[in-house]
């Protein structure tokens, strides 16, 4: 512990300590302080945002294809066992989803999240659009879920960079009292992506039929993917990095070559992302698996455990579902309002809470049957979800500094997105294959709730401040002056 200044000492010799006292704690420059170009925040969110709508497109259009595909790439015999195989295969890609975070991650931190945001864009076209093309089982056997299986790791792998990049490009160029607007994007991504998978799966059945489906129409929407993917590329390659990012550049640039190497080294080092952000890293794994499982349970899984359990049609639980998303879109960027200005913490505690206290009657509700019934246990569920989609990109991307922001989220995320999210529609099928309640996915949700709750506690709020490493970031030079007068008073001479 440092030894107090002597008293009369300080008062001998004011100037000495006071310049001491500064060097400790340097004032707040207007150079420090980012003022952000409206018109790129508005490039960099529609880019990112794309990005993530086309890899919620892709994995919307198999969970709700799901079976189909258990009848195109699986042998014939069991229904139920189609459908596991189905959402195993599913599964898979999420094996492979925190090799790609450790992959894309500290490359992100290391050469530049533009860059890497590119790459996982043109994977996750490639992956998709293949699936598209692979004969079926009764073409080819074997080699058809084999071929299934190894372009689904694609997708896993290529994801595995995408979220995590695509949230901290968001969060790094939006200015500090606006993150949780301007986060709340990516997640209107996420809603865009389903709902054009559902939209398109739907108008499909209805218009091809579900023989026709079968046979061939399931293939439409998995090439629609090629020229989407296209498009987001091009939006991400007119980019520039981030100002955090260029930043931190510079920075490693003004030391000297020796210590420019180590940092070059260390930056994006899984070992010390493990080793000393390890706390952080378990939160952002709670807060991601509660917020995955119910997240997977209501845009995944619904569809097919309206389809399988209770009886109904296949277009008439999208129906329901697309109109579900609808609403959450046009009310999702006024909860990244709301967390702006009330904090993160106040909405993400409320869709925990819903997700605890909800689901049961929730599902209870759906059980009974009719629209009513259904659309009203599916909005308890979505506006629980969309007060955790309106938070969390602004939320996760705070907890780690910037010199491992990237890779950080990136394995955080997807170690738990593997464990938790894409194993919810095969847990929830074997659990009411096993139990025979058709309540499961609600007790499932409530644990998961209940595990983010006390996430949530324990994490800091982060609302309207810098992220940690980050300089400032504001919305006009006005509001930066402001800033600067406000860390830094007038001195008082006596």
């Amino acid at each position: 512990m440092a030894a107090k200044a002597d008293p009369a000492a300080v008062r001998r010799h004011r100037i000495l300590f006071r310049t001491i006292q500064q060097r400790k704690n340097p004032k707040l420059r207007r150079c420090d302080i980012t003022v952000t170009d409206q018109a790129a925040v508005k490039r960099a969110v529609k880019a990112a945002s794309l990005g993530n709508a086309m890899e919620w497109f892709d994995f919307g259009i198999y969970s709700y294809l799901a079976v189909t595909i258990g009848h195109v790439f699986f042998p014939s015999g069991n229904d139920t066992a189609q459908l596991l195989s189905s959402f195993a295969t599913f599964a898979v890609a999420f094996l492979v989803r925190p090799l790609g975070g450790m992959f894309f991650g500290p490359m992100g931190d290391r050469i530049g999240r533009k860059k890497v945001l590119a790459l996982t864009m043109i994977m996750m076209a490639v992956g998709t659009f293949a699936i598209g093309l692979i004969p079926s089982y009764a073409s080819i056997g074997f080699w058809a879920p084999t071929l299934l299986i190894l372009f689904r790791l694609v997708q896993g792998f290529s994801t595995g960079g995408e979220y995590g990049g695509a949230s901290t490009f968001i969060a790094e160029y939006a200015p500090d009292k606006r993150r949780g607007f301007f986060g709340s994007f990516l997640e209107f991504g996420t809603l865009a992506g389903y709902v054009g998978a559902a939209g398109l799966v739907t108008a499909l059945t209805a218009v091809l039929g579900d023989a026709t489906m079968e046979s061939w129409g399931w293939r439409i929407p998995f090439l629609v993917a090629g020229p989407l993917g296209l498009v987001g590329l091009y939006l991400r390659l007119r980019l520039d990095e981030t100002p955090a990012f260029q930043k931190l550049e510079s920075e490693s640039a003004s030391a000297s070559e020796a210590a420019d190497t180590v940092e070059t080294s260390t930056k994006g080092d899984l070992a010390t992302i493990f080793r000393q952000y390890w706390p952080t890293l378990i939160l952002c794994i709670a807060l991601v698996g509660a917020y995955n499982i119910t997240d997977y349970m209501l845009l995944s899984y619904m569809p097919t455990y309206l389809s399988d359990e209770l009886g109904y049609s296949a277009t008439h639980g999208l129906l329901i579902l697309l109109a579900v998303m609808a609403f959450l879109m046009l009310i999702i960027n006024q909860v990244g309002r709301l967390s702006d200005r009330y904090g993160r913490k106040p909405l993400l505690m409320a869709g925990m809470l819903g997700f605890l206290f909800l689901s049961a009657p929730a599902f209870w509700l759906i059980g009974l049957g009719g629209i009513l019934a259904i659309t009203a246990g599916m909005l308890m569920l979505g506006l629980s979800l969309v007060c955790l989609l309106g938070t969390m990109s602004a939320a996760l991307p705070a907890l780690f500094p910037t010199h491992v922001r990237y890779g950080s989220l990136s394995v955080g995320y997807n170690l738990s997105a593997s464990l938790f999210g894409g194993t919810t529609p095969l847990v929830i099928t074997a659990l009411i294959s096993v139990t025979g309640s058709t309540l499961m996915p609600a007790y499932y949700a409530m644990a998961a709730a209940l595990v983010g709750v006390i996430a949530v506690a324990c994490m800091k709020e982060t609302a309207r401040q810098p992220l940690e490493g980050s300089p400032p970031a504001v919305c006009t030079k006005e509001e930066a002056a402001e800033l600067v007068r406000s860390e830094a008073p007038e001195p008082k001479f006596s």
